[in-house]
């Protein structure tokens, strides 16, 4: 590889955007009616149901573009310029209540096969696999890098509402060769913790793998592989591993072995639960600290722990990571004034000096950690602050609107308006984790 890049993008022009059609022929059937979908007994709660739908999951539907082949799901904004993984996993979650999108969603999943085989053409055999971060549109340089595992969980989530599982079969073999590289590049050491990292050898873009800006992430440093060692290959592999990215591995793990079970490959199954299995034991050997009440990042060699916790911290919890005893404990600590300003979760522990409200990951608050956490307190029985962090998000959202993030002191919107990711503030409702805020499918 020698520090070259896989792929080489160049050239293609922009073809024009699409807002929610699926290019249905005339006469078809006209599609969802938005103002009959939802129900609640507050006029607000629909009306702001609504626009999620419009400008956080339909306004981001866009045609086809080199190298996209297929109609592809851009997060918001005049800057990201291509179909991400994490954000797009939240988009099709809600798309995938309305009938007619079951072959736009296909065709959104099929863009991350068709990476696949465009990288595999040029791609060593060690690097093979991989689905980038974002396909980005020509002429942008190809990311060479990956992001948070979460296609296995967003697809088990569609499947979970429309019951396609045709786009399960379809998908379930690169997903878990995409999981195969992880954890071949990225469990350095064979102990169940995956790092970060970036075969372009460039620091941020290994930060760029996981929630970027993280206080815990400040002394990273890429090294060479720390056994395998290639004149090809270059300073790729990052020195930290997060617990964000280890949850989130795992949490897609449960999601491919299930979905392993749905299609009746109970040996992919049995493959993903060993995977399970040595991950949990990573995290709970490794990233548990008793005295922070939740799990730390450590030094990848040493297993030195990392003394700050941050938004990544609390993700085992939506992966089912912790014991009870674990578990009881965050509940504690996050809880606590650390944790709960005005509007929670802030993205770093509040008492740490590098804490600001406004902060990119350094304080500020995101709408979807906030779903997921809330989630995985809700699993756990923690029902009453599930309901607390999920009702203040909500809350927020109908005061300063959606956004990407926002300010965890006075919840002033912050970032790109009518992001994508801002759908999930209506996910955490339909999900039943509110309490003063109610929205329902219409049945």
């Amino acid at each position: 590889m020698k520090r070259r890049t896989f792929i080489q993008t160049a050239g293609g022009a922009a073809l024009a955007g699409i807002a929610g059609t699926d290019c249905m022929t005339p006469g078809a059937i006209v599609g969802t009616d938005l103002n009959t979908l939802f129900a609640s007994d507050r006029p607000d709660l629909l009306v702001l149901a609504k626009r999620v739908m419009e400008k956080c999951v339909l306004d981001k539907v866009r045609a086809p573009q080199p190298p996209l082949k297929r109609r592809w799901i851009a997060p918001g904004g005049p800057h990201y310029l291509g179909q991400w993984i994490w954000d797009t996993m939240f988009v099709v979650d809600l798309m995938s209540l309305m009938p007619e999108k079951r072959g736009l969603i296909r065709e959104v999943f099929g863009n991350y096969r068709d990476f696949q085989e465009r990288w595999n053409e040029s791609a060593p055999k060690y690097a093979r696999d991989m689905i980038t971060v974002a396909i980005k549109t020509e002429p942008q340089p190809q990311r060479e890098f990956s992001q948070i595992p979460i296609l296995a969980w967003g697809l088990e989530r569609v499947y979970q509402r429309n019951g396609d599982k045709e786009l399960v079969r379809q998908c379930i073999g690169s997903l878990e060769s995409w999981h195969d590289w992880y954890w071949r590049e990225r469990d350095l050491h064979d102990n169940g913790l995956i790092t970060v990292g970036a075969y372009t050898g460039i620091l941020q873009h290994a930060r760029w793998e996981t929630f970027d800006y993280e206080c815990n992430m400040d002394d990273l440093n890429l090294t060479m592989h720390p056994t395998r060692k290639r004149l090809e290959e270059g300073y790729w592999y990052g020195d930290i591993c997060v617990p964000g990215n280890n949850a989130y591995l795992i949490m897609g793990e449960r999601s491919l072995a299930r979905l392993a079970q749905l299609v009746g490959d109970h040996e992919m199954a049995a493959r993903r639960q060993k995977r399970i299995d040595k991950g949990v034991e990573g995290m709970r050997k490794h990233l548990w600290d008793e005295e922070a009440g939740t799990f730390l990042s450590v030094q990848r060699d040493t297993l030195e722990k990392i003394p700050v916790a941050t938004i990544g911290s609390w993700i085992p919890l939506t992966a089912g990571v912790p014991t009870r005893a674990m578990a009881e404990r965050m509940a504690q600590v996050l809880a606590s004034p650390n944790w709960q300003t005005p509007l929670p979760i802030p993205t770093v522990d509040r008492m740490d000096p590098r804490w600001q409200p406004t902060a990119f990951w350094r304080g500020d608050v995101w709408p979807s950690p906030n779903y997921q956490i809330a989630s995985g307190l809700a699993a756990y029985g923690h029902r009453e602050l599930a309901a607390k962090i999920a009702d203040k998000t909500v809350a927020n959202a109908l005061k300063h609107g959606l956004s990407e993030h926002y300010n965890s002191m006075t919840g002033e919107a912050l970032g790109v308006p009518d992001y994508s990711m801002a759908a999930t503030i209506l996910t955490m409702m339909l999900d039943g984790l509110t309490r003063q805020h109610k929205v329902s499918l219409r049945t």
